[in-house]
């Protein structure tokens, strides 16, 4: 913008000075009413449009400002949000990290404890196994000594009535 008005205003001064050349070269240094007419004319549009341009040019600063403003006050309220989005993730990744460390400790003793676990699992299928084949040989043995013992009876029943049979022979 200041180059723009710079420009006007260089313009100005040579199209001034060329009014009062060709004045002065043919009325003989005096301006020609028309000449004055037109200097005022382009003066008086050259302040017309200097006017606007500082018009244009307090309006654009006002915007600016007003926008300024706006931009400052967005971002106290952005900076606030921030604050408050800090606040609130800290105390929840300081509990998430006193959890996560929990289950970390928690995880190194279940390790020993499910291996002790297994360990004893197998001790006691092994114990139930063993347990269960010799309740089974008892059994068997108790299964056999019936049969024994009643294979005895008869056997035994069978003397005594041979005996019986014999003595009654005898008599």
């Amino acid at each position: 913008m200041a180059t723009t008005q710079n420009q006007q205003h260089e313009q100005l001064q040579t199209l001034m000075q060329a009014g009062q050349m060709s004045g002065s070269l043919s009325f003989s240094g005096l301006m020609s009413k028309e000449d004055e007419e037109m200097s005022q004319s382009a003066l008086s549009t050259f302040k017309a449009k200097e006017e606007e341009i500082e018009r244009k040019k307090s309006e654009v600063k006002e915007r600016v400002q007003a926008q300024l403003g706006r931009i400052e006050e967005e971002t106290r309220r952005l900076a606030s949000i921030q604050e408050e989005l800090d606040a609130l993730t800290d105390p929840m990744k300081k509990e998430v990290t006193l959890v996560r460390k929990k289950i970390d400790t928690v995880n190194k003793e279940l390790k020993p404890l499910g291996h002790t676990c297994q360990k004893k699992e197998r001790e006691y299928k092994e114990a139930l196994d063993a347990f269960n084949e010799k309740n089974k040989e008892k059994v068997q043995l108790i299964t056999r000594l019936m049969e024994l013992v009643s294979e005895s009876e008869k056997e035994r029943m069978k003397k005594l009535e041979e005996l019986s049979k014999s003595i009654e022979t005898i008599q």
